[in-house]
């Protein structure tokens, strides 16, 4: 699959799923204490301005406003960016893609990517976590959620009870730290938790890494 292939397959399903997927998480995190408590070290430990990456409706942006975090959100879907302005609107939102915009070098105090990089192939994560680094300040601060596995795909037909044509990507966790350090990041925290049973299909991961100072 080409980069535009799966961009555009990836915009039309959250377009597609938009106001479904804001009722299906509306409540999740409080029952996620592990997500909490991912967000909550984040939050002590970055300073500066923060970037929510593919931020779909922004629950986790303004999760992490209420914890004191100068933070803005980016997605790939208007959609989803026009419910989170709508929402959030004291927040600022915009339309973009993390494997083709242009980030201010050493922009950002910390960047999170709330299950969002599993959408992207691997074979281009070297690309995005590049970006990223560069977009960091020394010291800046980097947050990953996904869906664990061996990198393998699931493509799905349907998503929310919607047809879709929708590849994803359970994303092993060491490999993950391999690429995270091979774009020059340290590995500060890695975290895998099972499955939610009747929720989630596979293992959630969560990694934490950082830039040198």
């Amino acid at each position: 699959m080409t980069q535009g292939s799966f961009l555009k397959n990836v915009r039309h399903a959250y377009d597609t799923i938009a106001e479904a997927y804001v009722e299906y998480v509306r409540d999740e995190m409080a029952s996620q204490p592990f997500e909490r408590a991912m967000l909550a070290v984040f939050a002590e430990t970055v300073r500066g301005k923060i970037l929510d990456v593919g931020c779909g409706p922004g629950r986790i942006t303004a999760h992490l406003h209420e914890l004191g975090m100068d933070i803005s959100g980016v997605d790939l879907s208007p959609e989803m960016i026009g419910i989170a302005r709508r929402t959030h609107p004291h927040l600022k939102f915009e339309v973009g893609s993390m494997t083709e915009f242009d980030l201010p070098a050493a922009g950002f105090g910390g960047i999170v990517a709330w299950y969002s990089m599993f959408y992207v192939p691997p074979q281009l994560h070297g690309i995005v976590l590049a970006k990223f680094h560069r977009a960091l300040v020394p010291g800046g601060r980097l947050l990953l959620a996904f869906h664990a596995g061996d990198d393998g795909f699931v493509h799905h037909d349907q998503l929310g009870g919607f047809d879709v044509d929708l590849d994803s990507y359970r994303l092993d966790p060491e490999r993950l730290c391999e690429r995270l350090v091979a774009a020059g990041f340290v590995v500060h925290a890695k975290l895998v938790r099972e499955p939610v049973p009747d929720r989630e299909n596979s293992p959630q991961g969560y990694v934490l890494a950082r830039k040198p100072d």
